[in-house]
């Protein structure tokens, strides 16, 4: 009897035993029960339907439980902003539009307006207490984040530049808001609420800026390291302190009821931000001096630095600031050291950003009744909170950004990000909102105002874009009739593949007549990451390649962006940039590490088995970004020829394999001269098809090309095959022949060496 026998037979007998021993335990326990509980035991159901009536009602007393709502309405949120997220990435707009929107659809404006039955039972009013606590202790946690995205010492060393189109930005709303809510204050002002506080609202309304938003608009543009983006993030980032600091004030002011009642608390406040800034914010530079990796982060560190934040928010809490001001603070404070605060941000932002903050859009759509705006009168006066929003914000920090010496086309770009209110104006409306500041018709117009203004962000930018596009396309062309390089861009997802990829570039490109000039492109998907973080995804990216020019002797360029739309940002670079050629990886569908073909087994089982019924489901469930093959659009978009490179263990392409098929193939015999002048290998040329069926135009080309190099062969009538394909180390084929022998000729391919697909 082996071992595995014996467990067995131990198991089944251990079992046997203890369930016997239990089933006497219970028995001999029901003896002593109370004949009340007898009684009662006796009314349970005896068959299966009356157990299914019972199995109901329990069912329907746990949905309807506090903590069952709860987790219902968490789960409807999450799927309604991600729905309505993902819909407004594909039209380009921050997902914070579609977010806002969702909350919308679900508030009384369009599901309690159509189907008030499923409003009552999803947001019962007594459940709306339990999304509130969340939502704000979600908020908390996203302003800590957005402190920790500000660098205090960039934003101090900018300030020169930067005070005046920031400050310009906020006195100028702020004005013209205390203006309008001069006009407005005897219509539209909640009663017994003074016009001071009202004002002071309805002017830093007006004067907000998105800064996360704006921050990833940048990182999708491409324009974190020029000069207009960091005058705009410098100018943001100041503005936004000065804002907050100002909100702060107001509330204070707001809760105090007169300036005179708020002395006190603006006095026990800058005794909080001396407190923080003179004595946490340097002891904290030490902490992060000697914890600035992963490694010796712990939690009991973690935990520290969370009751720094919620300690922070309870004191200006209490001192009439806001929670959400002391987390700010408290993320501006945290150490400076660039590492602490990405593994710091890593752990806040997934959760916060992901889980809590839904539920505080939802939780604003919930209060937002588009059907209170019943009247012209009332939608005039949402248009004029628009236009006074648009052209304080917009028109201040243009004009001022105009004066400070910046272009027109960057004084245009500057207003139109400063614009940008998103998140920022949400948690200021709320605010005012929840101390009866604003009515609820007055906090719709105001809502509708931030989207109006976010969402004109992306068409704006497009915008002055194209209108200046015409000058700077003229200058460039008659910039580079002079200009003899040949340019490059080397687009790579791994940073592994990049190392390789540019081998490859090099012994394409080098051995031509022109100066080549090689620019390498790695994009991350997702404009929701942080920007703390891409310093470090860049550094990871580009290391391995930087490494290998730095072999080769040969000096790149490099460009790191964010995108949510890879492919289409690839092919705008690359026509933008007015590149002569364009080199990618073939994908995961070719490659022949095990993980990689393991995906694409599994993508094309489930393919057959489950979506092609469907049709146009498996998008939605796979990250087609990662699966699937982008080529075709490159190839259709693109501007200059395209190379889909497969990588079978590359090193040096001195055994050459190039096919040709028709007459059309012969544009590779110039990309096949430069690889021989640089590698000095030798090559066979493949020809697919007989002789008599080739015209004496590319007989007469192939001769030539044979006879100027000495180790070229020519192979007539063979086929491609598994041996033959062993012979070599490189192979060049056209898109159009190869798309022919990748179908025909599958099982031969399976051998194939290191291939350059080139499209004409």
């Amino acid at each position: 009897m082996n071992k595995g026998t014996k467990n067995l037979i131990f198991y089944v007998i251990m079992v046997i035993i203890f369930m016997s021993l239990m089933y006497l335990l219970i028995l001999k326990g029901e003896s002593h029960q109370e004949k009340e509980i007898a009684t009662s035991l006796q009314e349970t159901p005896t068959t299966l339907g009356e157990g299914l009536s019972v199995f109901y009602k329990f069912f329907l007393n746990h949905i309807q439980s506090s903590f069952g709502i709860l987790l219902l309405q968490i789960i409807i949120i999450l799927i309604c902003c991600r729905f309505f997220g993902w819909l407004f990435l594909k039209i380009k707009q921050p997902t914070v539009i579609g977010e806002i929107l969702a909350g919308i659809v679900l508030g009384p404006s369009i599901l309690g307006h159509w189907f008030p039955g499923i409003s009552n039972f999803l947001f019962p009013p007594e459940s709306l207490d339990n999304i509130s606590l969340l939502s704000q202790f979600g908020l908390i946690l996203f302003m800590f984040a957005i402190g920790m995205e500000l660098n205090i010492t960039e934003v101090r060393n900018k300030l020169k530049e930067t005070i005046l189109i920031s400050h310009t930005s906020i006195i100028v709303p702020f004005f013209l808001g205390m203006l309008t809510a001069y006009f407005i204050y005897d219509h539209y002002a909640e009663k017994n609420v003074p016009f001071l506080s009202f004002a002071l609202f309805i002017g830093i309304a007006m004067s907000i800026t998105a800064f996360p938003v704006l921050a990833r608009i940048i990182q999708e543009k491409g324009l974190t390291k020029t000069h207009l983006g960091t005058i705009s993030l410098a100018s943001a980032a100041n503005g936004d302190i000065i804002a907050w600091c100002l909100l702060a004030v107001i509330i204070a002011i707001a809760q105090a009821g007169s300036m005179l009642s708020a002395v006190y608390n603006i006095l026990f406040s800058a005794l909080y931000l001396a407190l923080i800034f003179l004595v946490v914010r340097p002891f904290l530079r030490m902490v992060g001096q000697v914890y600035h990796n992963e490694e010796v982060i712990d939690k009991g560190l973690v935990a520290f630095m969370f009751l720094i934040l919620i300690t922070s928010s309870f004191l200006t809490e209490i001192l009439g600031l806001h929670a959400l001001f002391g987390a700010f603070l408290a993320g501006v404070v945290m150490p400076s050291d660039i590492k602490f605060r990405q593994i710091m941000a890593e752990k806040v932002e997934a959760v916060a950003l992901s889980l809590f903050l839904p539920l505080f859009f939802v939780l604003t759509g919930l209060k937002t009744e588009i059907g209170l705006l019943n009247s012209l009168g009332l939608w005039g006066m949402c248009g004029i909170f628009i236009l006074v929003a648009v052209v304080g914000k917009f028109g201040g920090a243009a004009v001022s950004a105009r004066f400070v010496g910046e272009s027109w086309k960057n004084s245009f770009y500057i207003g139109v990000l400063m614009n940008t209110r998103g998140l920022m104006e949400l948690v200021v409306l709320t605010i005012g909102y929840e101390m009866n500041i604003l009515s609820p018709t007055l906090f719709t117009m105001l809502i509708l105002m931030t989207l109006f203004t976010t969402f004109m962000t992306a068409p704006l930018l497009f915008f002055i874009k194209s209108f200046y596009r015409g000058r700077s396309k003229l200058a460039a062309l008659k910039k580079r009739e002079y200009a003899k390089t040949f340019k490059v861009l080397l687009s790579f997802g791994r940073a592994g593949n990049g190392q390789i990829m540019l081998n490859v570039a090099q012994q394409m490109f080098s051995g031509g007549n022109s100066q080549l000039e090689i620019t390498a492109l790695h994009l991350t998907s997702g404009l929701d990451v942080n920007p703390l973080q891409t310093g470090s995804f860049e550094s990871v990216s580009f290391t391995p390649i930087l490494q290998e020019a730095k072999k080769l002797s040969i000096s790149i360029q490099t460009r790191y962006e964010i995108s949510n739309h890879i492919s289409e940002d690839i092919t705008n670079i690359v026509n933008e940039g007015e590149y002569n050629f364009l080199l990618v990886g073939a994908g995961i569908t070719w490659s022949n590490l095990p993980n990689d073909i393991a995906a694409t087994q599994y993508r094309q089982s489930a393919q057959r088995r489950y979506f092609k019924p469907l049709g146009g489901v498996e998008p939605w469930l796979f990250p087609s970004s990662m699966l699937k093959d982008k080529t075709k659009l490159f190839i259709k978009q693109s501007n200059c020829p395209v190379g889909i490179f497969i990588n079978r263990n590359f090193l040096k392409a001195n055994k050459i394999l190039l096919i040709l098929d028709t007459e059309k193939d012969l544009y590779l015999l110039s990309y096949l001269q430069n690889l021989l002048n640089c590698t000095h290998g030798s090559v066979a040329i493949l020809n697919r098809r007989k002789s008599e069926m080739f015209g004496r135009e590319i007989l007469n080309e192939l001769k030539q090309f044979l006879k100027t190099n000495k180790t070229a062969v020519l192979l007539q009538d063979k086929e491609i095959t598994i041996n033959l394909l062993n012979n070599y180390n490189f192979m060049l084929v056209s898109h159009k022949t190869w798309n022919e022998i990748s179908e025909n000729d599958k099982e031969a391919l399976q051998a194939m060496p290191s291939t350059l697909i080139i499209s004409k």
